[in-house]
């Protein structure tokens, strides 16, 4: 339980207020802020969520008339308008401006811990069917998978559908120019290079796109009986290798638009090019997306004849190290397995399997953004945690 409040004054001459609280705390609320997230019903549509107050209508300069404590513990202002707001303790201990209490809410709303791994890797597992009816174990999964980058569900059935089952627990699939799912095996004039039997180097999926898919789900339904091995690797720890390393390679790959492109023809015919850059970097310089495949990176590199044998060397260093035996984790697939993996972390590759007259390995592939699955994942934290 969050401490009640015990006093409340205004302060800076009206433009900020300050709550002390029963642990001895205290917090110090902007008027601005306040006036802004009054919850009252003319201001706030509880229903959606939502703020009605229209931001024209704000003040940046108000200042409170009037600051109190409510019954019920809650803390009353009224403004000069007249206009009255009452904010629950809890609620308002949580918003705390202190830089710990933002660091708390952030992890709660977007659970940012992360486990880097390498050859080493434990591979988590999770039966499928259980994650499919059971919300703890999906919400375990799901916990996993963000803090891991991967998971693999077993004993799915071996046909296609699956994921389609899959994708209806998070709450849908994302739709792409290969259609909700796609079907990975040989085939003839193939229209990508996945659809071969050659070895496929580490890479992300659709760089090409602006809004990369975030979330990669593979399902086994026939496996090969010789080659057709996964592989994989931590893009983020690998990333913050070469920055320890290389800083000047890292800042080069954090810096350089990429063209990406992909022409053809599947769900419908397309055409699509985009820049990225290989290693995606937050305010604080740190990972947050690897945008990296090979086979479509494009002949057109958007920059000066003098960088390009720079950028060409730091990638080089990037993929010795994303290849290195101490980075890379092999496994093989088995019927049934479905392999779940960020694709904004976790680089991806095959080892490759003879070329047979017949189709001897097939995979069924789909996607899911990260605001759906995190969506699903809040949901089933505050179900699952509600029994305890």
């Amino acid at each position: 339980m969050s401490p009640g409040i015990q006093q409340v004054e205004a302060l800076d001459q009206g433009h900020s207020v300050c709550v002390k609280w029963e642990d001895g705390s205290e917090s110090s609320y902007p008027c601005v802020w306040l006036r802004d997230n009054c919850q009252c019903p003319l201001c706030f549509l509880p229903s959606a969520g939502a703020r009605r107050l229209l931001f024209e209508d704000l003040d940046v300069n108000v200042v409170v008339k009037q600051v109190a404590l409510a019954d019920r513990g809650k803390l009353s202002i009224t403004w000069p308008d007249e206009h009255t707001s009452e904010y629950e303790a809890e609620w308002l201990k949580k918003r705390c401006f202190s830089e710990e209490a933002r660091a708390v809410m952030q992890a709660d709303l977007f659970l940012p811990e992360c486990q880097y791994w390498g050859s080493d890797l434990q591979l988590p597992k999770i039966p499928f069917e259980e994650v499919i009816h059971n919300d703890e174990s999906a919400y375990k999964w799901l916990c996993t998978l963000k803090k891991v980058g991967i998971v693999l569900l077993t004993g799915a059935a071996t046909r296609q559908g699956e994921l389609i089952r899959l994708g209806h627990r998070i709450g849908f699939l994302r739709l792409t120019f290969y259609g909700p799912t796609w079907q990975v095996q040989d085939k003839a004039d193939a229209n990508n290079v996945a659809y071969t039997t050659g070895r496929l180097c580490f890479h992300t999926d659709y760089p090409v796109l602006q809004h990369p898919p975030g979330v990669q789900f593979l399902h086994c339904i026939k496996q090969t009986a010789a080659g057709g091995e996964s592989e994989v690797v931590d893009g983020f720890h690998v990333s913050n290798k070469l920055k320890k390393q290389n800083p000047e390679a890292y800042q080069i790959l954090s810096s350089t638009a990429v063209d990406y492109v992909d022409v053809g023809v599947d769900y419908c015919d397309f055409a699509v090019h985009c820049k990225q850059r290989i290693i995606d970097i937050d305010s604080r310089g740190q990972a947050i997306r690897i945008n990296y495949n090979n086979a479509t990176r494009d002949t057109v590199l958007d920059i000066p004849a003098e960088k390009v044998r720079p950028f060409y060397a730091a990638l080089k260093e990037f993929n010795d190290l994303l290849n290195s035996a101490e980075h890379k984790f092999t496994y093989k697939l088995k019927p049934g397995d479905i392999v779940t993996f960020d694709n904004w972390r976790v680089l991806h590759g095959r080892q490759s399997y003879p070329s047979c007259s017949e189709v001897t390995r097939h995979l069924e592939g789909a996607y899911a953004d990260w605001d759906v699955v995190m969506s699903r994942l809040r949901l089933l934290r505050k179900r699952v945690l509600s029994k305890d």
